[in-house]
């Protein structure tokens, strides 16, 4: 994947519709302080396009991002910041769920866990809301570059297990600082494109049905 162009087309609120956008989109779900801002950025080629905010669970919108004409990155609001209130956190649940549902032309979710960490009860509970609105989620183990190359494989298990991961949920390590994982997300990315709907996420009618 080759970016030429990118902008951020729309941001959304809790009480905007969900835009009827015409290209297929990929969404970013991680906590606040995972590094969502850090990795999108870095895949479009961007140093601060998209902003990471200075108080973290403050950015309660959905952010679209056009990326080459081609697709939509769509950076949904960092969950789990306990300073948060209960009231805030609902608003933002029924935001997403909002746009897990409505959405026509999503393809893809992409959640992102800390690599260091074994996932929190709100990464685990996001895996399993993904998968219930009828994704497979991507899971990018953020902040590869904070532990060293001989632990990898075991804080990968680590993630797989604290998720509960069963079957075959692709797990990439990424770093945003030395740009680990970029490459093979771009794959990933170029093969959604090319398949538009891939095999890994069912059709929109299925997800929609009942």
């Amino acid at each position: 994947m080759v970016i030429k162009n990118v902008s951020l087309e729309t941001v959304i609120g809790v009480t905007s519709p969900i835009p009827k956008n015409q290209l297929i989109e990929i969404a970013f779900a991680g906590k606040s302080n995972v590094g969502k801002s850090s990795l999108i950025n870095a895949l479009m080629n961007r140093k601060s396009l998209a902003r990471i905010s200075a108080q973290p669970g403050k950015t309660q919108t959905i952010n679209f991002y056009n990326v080459n004409h081609q697709l939509y990155f769509v950076d949904l609001p960092g969950y789990g910041y306990a300073k948060v209130s209960l009231e805030e956190k609902e608003k933002w649940g029924k935001m997403v769920e909002k746009y897990l549902h409505q959405s026509k032309m999503l393809r893809a979710v992409f959640l992102l866990v800390d690599i260091r960490h074994e996932p929190s009860a709100n990464d685990k509970q996001m895996y399993e809301w993904i998968r219930a609105n009828g994704f497979q989620p991507i899971i990018i183990a953020t902040k590869a570059d904070k532990i060293k190359r001989s632990q990898l494989q075991k804080q990968v298990k680590i993630v797989k297990t604290g998720l509960g991961i069963k079957g075959n949920d692709v797990i990439i390590p990424f770093s945003a600082l030395s740009k680990q994982g970029k490459e093979e997300i771009y794959a990933l990315i170029d093969q959604i494109l090319a398949a538009d709907i891939p095999s890994a996420v069912q059709p929109a009618e299925e997800r929609h049905e009942g």
